[in-house]
């Protein structure tokens, strides 16, 4: 029998794993504004972001915030190296969204692999980024690790605001979403804001990857339970709107604590889907409307 007196406390873990899966969400929806493609191989970006955190750690002895900038940028420049040789040579022949989908889920099976055979099978974990007692507000115990997996995701979700709104490159961005034909024709080099796209959806992947370790652990394995999860918030809030796709991580993240706390652990994937099923039915369109394509 469940504790409901536990719900407030589920509730600021919920909020936590909404974050990230929120990130994630939005790295679906920046790609697919700027190509409309769907990225399936989204996991492995947070997958690796976790993973070579760990191992500049382990192996060089780099503190960590360095450590994770590097795992940052090294990601992301993955991202490009992906766009241009799985993603690029599939456009520049206009391969159809299913050829596609099907190539970024078996680089996401190559990424797999290549982790398994460098890093092992072990699962891994990181230190917390404040190794302080938790806060108690109101009976409910906040880790320092919570409120920088917030914070952190608050400050990505408002500085990529910033970018689209207010830089040359987020415009240029945000004109291809609306119309990728128009935007070629006013001279806006559309291939390239596909790299920098795929760059942005890494880095942030790696960074929700990176936020969400120190809690749990990662391994070779864990991109696709993320990616899936990344891809239902996307499609919560509204697929292709960045900010609809966080609020739908956390949304997914509150319903999976829940469940969790009602049922057990092995209703935390039968919650997920139950919330996307629901959409689909109620709400196809999100909760901020689809972007068209």
């Amino acid at each position: 029998m469940a504790d409901f007196s536990y719900i407030p406390q589920v509730l600021v873990s919920g909020l936590g794993i909404g974050c990230v899966y929120g990130l994630i969400g939005i790295g679906f929806c920046v790609i697919y504004n700027a190509s409309g493609i769907v990225n399936f191989a989204q996991g492995a970006f947070v997958m690796l972001g976790g993973m070579i955190t760990h191992g500049l750690l382990q192996r060089y002895g780099l503190p960590l915030l360095p450590a994770a900038l590097i795992a940052i940028a090294v990601v992301a420049l993955l991202g490009v190296v992906l766009e241009r040789v799985v993603v690029r040579p599939l456009w520049d022949r206009k391969a159809t969204m299913f050829t596609m989908i099907l190539a970024t889920l078996a680089a996401q099976i190559v990424i797999e692999r290549l982790t398994l055979i460098v890093g092992g099978d072990q699962p891994k974990t990181l230190p917390v980024f404040t190794d302080l007692p938790p806060l108690q507000i109101g009976g409910v115990a906040v880790s320092f690790q919570l409120l920088w997996i917030v914070g952190a995701s608050l400050l990505a979700v408002g500085a990529l605001a910033a970018f689209f709104r207010l830089t040359r490159t987020g415009k240029a961005m945000r004109a291809c979403a609306i119309n990728r034909e128009a935007a070629a024709l006013q001279g806006i080099p559309v291939s390239r804001m596909l790299a920098a796209a795929f760059a942005i959806s890494a880095g942030l992947g790696a960074m929700a990857g990176i936020l969400i370790t120190p809690t749990q652990y990662t391994a070779f394995n864990v991109g696709v339970p993320f990616a899936i999860s990344g891809f239902i918030a996307a499609i919560v809030g509204g697929f292709g709107r960045p900010f609809g796709a966080f609020l739908g991580g956390l949304m997914l993240g509150l319903v999976q604590s829940l469940a969790i706390l009602g049922f057990g652990a092995g209703w935390k994937t039968v919650a997920a889907l139950s919330v996307l099923l629901l959409f689909l039915f109620i709400r196809p369109s999100g909760l901020l409307g689809a972007a068209t394509k």
